[in-house]
């Protein structure tokens, strides 16, 4: 089965690559059966086969020292990139932090992720002020979604994290979530003490451009406001 050809000459294992490579999302290993079922209706592919393919790409990326692998994740299958890589794209990563998500948000999405089934008065309570709008942020961002409602008075709407989430962290799912004891631990590592210097450095970067920025617009309607006041006089 794994040295499979269609009728053209195309291999299953690269039919296989293309759909993973062409997924904007983890593709499960069903949603690849039925693609390829569709096209050749004789081919009845199980989970057991799906990873025999996926473990074969993966050993020929590994032996042209290829920088990425297929990883199960989120539900289905991607493409990541290395772990030996990483310290390359850390920059990167960093300086994009802030874009992704904002510290309230992040503190937002902390609080669903591990108090799952959570309503917004008790998220608001946790945090000490009104979560309206960073929830609707995270909402839009498909990383949590109604769940349902509480059977309280009021019948609040209950939060939950999303298939989206998982495949944002990568993880499979929110069991694999560090412990409260773990992200203590992970807080201490000297690598995190790093990023953690990367990204104050790279803010202050950002809050400079802006000063100088605001600063310079202040200086141009300064000086537009001294040549109107000459042209009157």
């Amino acid at each position: 089965m794994l040295d499979y050809r269609f009728v053209d000459g195309t291999r299953l294992t690269s039919v296989i690559e293309a759909l993973i490579f062409a997924s904007p999302e983890p593709i499960s290993w069903e949603k690849l059966a039925a693609i390829i079922k569709e096209s050749e209706e004789e081919i009845e592919l199980d989970r057991i086969v799906i990873e025999q393919v996926v473990d074969q790409l993966n050993n020929r990326f590994e032996e042209n020292d290829l920088s990425f692998r297929i990883d199960e994740t989120g539900g289905g299958y991607t493409f990541i990139t290395q772990p030996r890589y990483h310290p390359w794209l850390s920059i990167y990563q960093h300086e994009n932090a802030y874009r992704r998500l904002s510290q309230p948000a992040i503190e937002t999405l902390a609080i669903v992720a591990y108090r799952q089934p959570i309503t917004k008065p008790e998220v608001d309570s946790i945090r000490g002020v009104d979560s309206g709008y960073i929830l609707r942020q995270l909402l839009e961002k498909m990383l949590i979604k109604v769940s349902g409602r509480a059977d309280s008075p009021g019948k609040p709407l209950l939060y939950k994290t999303t298939d989206h989430f998982l495949k944002h962290f990568g993880i499979n799912s929110v069991d694999e979530l560090p412990k409260p004891r773990e992200i203590d631990e992970i807080l201490k590592d000297d690598d995190m003490a790093e990023h953690r210097r990367l990204l104050m450095e790279r803010q202050l970067e950002i809050e400079d451009e802006d000063a100088k920025k605001l600063f310079e617009d202040f200086e141009k309607e300064h000086d537009e406001g001294e040549t109107e006041t000459t042209d009157n006089s």
